[in-house]
């Protein structure tokens, strides 16, 4: 058991690059293809593979693939997916391991933590289903990650960019962790990690990158209330693509999670801007027309043109 338990921990939280396989990734321009049913929907540019791996033993297999997306020479996306094929004679002792993993990790987790901002997770024996959404300090994960899974991926990731050193890389970036595991859906581990660069949906500059620092600590940003509507956005988004990989794993109904109310917060919010933004330029028009800049004929123009 010991043995098997390295080997598991060694693959999830270790490796940091493999011999790639290249049927492993089909097409990395816009979709990332895992397996004939696992193939994620991603951004269409110019996506670098950084972590590829593969191991196959004691009845198991696992993959891990990491890639990145540049564009104008700077880091906006980064994705890593983990599948482990862990059904076989050892499912009781797996299954165990497992919930420590992600319920007993002193380094991450499915559980509240000072630097999460959302954490949804549904448990149940030997299934699990969660959603975390959180800031990330990138430096600090590059050079003083916590826990072996951070370490592995600095090294895969500084190996990565010390052949690129022109790559821009930033010093925040948002993330959000999507994990599923259950046996009665097939036994296949799912971990799916997703992080972009705050440009990618018109967040303001953040002055500080530190994890506990950041305009986006959950203990600071309620003084930052243009950083809080970038991360209800990214909670959004995230909450959107949470739907697509549960469907991807082929979750039960009842394992789902329920994130309607953070996708309508966010659509509510974009409504009431758009609606906030319509009344000022029609304000700012009706004046241009008393002031004589417009015609009654432009200023009617403009106005239908405004609400329509």
């Amino acid at each position: 058991m010991k043995k098997l338990a390295y080997i598991i921990t060694f693959f999830f939280c270790n490796i940091s690059t493999l011999t790639a396989d290249n049927n492993m990734i089909d097409n990395i321009n816009n979709l990332l293809k895992i397996n004939n049913k696992f193939q994620l929907p991603i951004n269409n540019g110019q996506w670098e593979r950084i972590r590829i791996g593969y191991w196959n033993g004691w009845g198991l297999r696992q993959k891990i693939i990491g890639i990145g997306r540049i564009e104008n020479n700077e880091l906006m996306e980064m994705i890593e997916v983990y599948e482990g094929n862990l059904a076989g004679k050892w499912d009781h002792w797996i299954n165990g391991w497992i919930t420590d993993t992600i319920f007993k990790n002193k380094y991450d987790g499915c559980y509240e933590r000072p630097e999460y901002y959302l954490v949804e997770f549904y448990r149940r024996g030997a299934t699990y289903n969660c959603l975390v959404v959180r800031h990330m300090d990138v430096f600090k994960e590059l050079q003083n990650p916590d826990g072996p899974h951070g370490r592995a991926a600095a090294a895969a990731y500084n190996n990565w960019l010390k052949n690129n050193p022109d790559v821009i890389i930033p010093g925040t970036m948002l993330e959000s962790n999507h994990g599923y595991f259950s046996r009665p859906v097939g036994g296949i581990w799912y971990d799916f990690r997703h992080f972009i660069n705050p440009k990618m949906i018109d967040a303001p500059i953040n002055n500080s990158h530190s994890e506990e620092g950041s305009e986006y600590h959950r203990n600071n940003i309620n003084n930052f209330p243009e950083h809080r509507k970038s991360m209800e956005k990214w909670i959004s988004i995230s909450s959107e693509y949470h739907k697509i990989f549960e469907n991807l794993v082929n979750a039960k109904s009842k394992h789902k999670l329920n994130l309607d109310n953070y996708i309508v917060k966010y659509e509510k919010n974009k409504k009431n801007n758009i609606n906030n933004n319509m009344i000022e330029d029609l304000k700012n028009l009706n004046e241009l027309y008393k002031s004589g800049a417009l015609t009654k004929e432009e200023f009617e123009k403009a106005k239908k043109k405004l609400l329509n």
